[in-house]
């Protein structure tokens, strides 16, 4: 089902689960500078404000971080891929939070293209239909009936596309959407993430650890919700929704052409996890990444990630103790500034003008284990 409408909160992230699963913008085997640079900040490092004056990065800095990002920009939950965009740069993310718009015209195309390839082949698994919503409680009420649509799909050994998963990590919420599920011919459920690819070439292998971090905590969170782990509580809670709240008249009707006799998004909460229990859903067997080539469809290569859960926890942990407010943003390593060639913020950017000299005063990123 797809979305329409403007919910009561304001917030873009309110309706859910638009976790960004295409990865191509960051074009990695350009190595020439980018040429979108925030309007190209001067010397100062100056930036517009929305009445067209320019102020300055330090002053414009002060006014955010006095409080811990999560409350610096009102979230509520993460996405899958804003902690797997820390795994390529931090400092990178931490501006798209901070200076939202300022994405390249070329790269929106890039994303454009990849989004379209992505809803093609879901498309191929089953319709869209779209519901009318009003309220954060539709918009997620819509995913929880795309998860019960699904999960007999699932239990049939078919295959089905764009599936939500939600689940609170380290005491956060974390949501996103898995590209793809289905059984391989050794009955193994296996995940699939489509990462298109404007050129056909596959990516360096510092995309490919973002891209193989992604997975492995789409696989962690879906477990978690298969198992049993995931609460409505914490949900409610994380989430600030009120389950009592009557649903839009749009989204009643698809439920009942559904087959689900419910009233609020409490019933249907109640059924989902309750589906989930009972449904006797296996874990995720196999985590697979598939490179196409955007323009020819071409699949440029495959490559099936070891689940490492030791690996992951501690990197999930690292990351979110940016959200927490418990350490700063830090940039990449020297070396890997190579990075910095392509990033829009590269002109703005602090811990590039400093060297990367912050990191002897934080908390050192986790390491892979050899």
């Amino acid at each position: 089902m797809a979305e329409t409408g403007e919910e009561e909160t304001t917030s873009a992230e309110a309706s859910g689960f638009s976790d960004m699963s295409d990865s191509e913008f960051l074009d990695l085997e350009d190595t020439q500078e980018s040429s979108a640079s925030l309007s190209k900040p001067g010397p100062s490092s100056e930036l517009p404000e929305k009445d067209g004056k320019l102020i300055s990065l330090p002053k414009w800095k002060g006014r955010l971080d006095a409080l811990p990002p999560m409350e610096r920009f009102h979230l509520k939950y993460l996405y899958v891929t804003d902690l797997s965009t820390q795994n390529w740069c931090e400092q990178q993310m931490v501006y798209e939070k901070e200076l939202p718009g300022f994405l390249a015209p070329e790269k929106a195309a890039v994303l454009d293209t990849g989004a379209s390839i992505h809803l093609a082949r879901e498309l191929e698994v089953h319709d869209l239909v779209t519901v009318s919503i009003t309220t954060k409680e539709d918009a997620w009420a819509v995913k929880f009936l795309n998860i019960l649509s699904m999960i007999p799909i699932l239990q049939s050994e078919g295959r089905i596309r764009e599936f939500p998963v939600f689940g609170e990590v380290e005491g956060v919420l974390l949501v996103g959407v898995i590209d793809e599920l289905h059984y391989t011919a050794k009955g193994e459920l296996e995940l699939v993430e489509l990462k298109t690819r404007r050129r056909p070439v596959l990516p360096l292998e510092a995309q490919k650890m973002k891209d193989r971090f992604q997975v492995s905590l789409y696989k962690y969170v879906f477990d978690a919700m298969v198992q049993g782990k995931v609460t409505s509580t914490g949900l409610i809670h994380h989430a600030a929704l009120h389950p009592e709240k009557p649903l839009g008249p749009s989204v009643l009707m698809h439920a009942q052409q559904g087959g689900f006799s419910v009233k609020s998004l409490g019933d249907l909460m109640e059924l989902v996890f309750l589906s989930l229990t009972l449904s006797d859903l296996p874990v995720i067997d196999v985590l697979k990444i598939e490179y196409i080539h955007q323009e020819t469809a071409t699949v440029l290569g495959a490559e099936t990630v070891a689940f490492e859960e030791k690996e992951l926890r501690s990197k999930v942990q690292h990351y979110l103790a940016y959200w927490t407010g418990h350490r700063e943003p830090q940039g990449v390593d020297v070396e890997e500034a190579w990075k910095c060639r392509t990033c829009t913020y590269a002109g703005i950017c602090e811990w590039r003008k400093g060297g990367g000299v912050h990191h002897a005063k934080l908390e050192p990123q986790a390491k892979k284990a050899k």
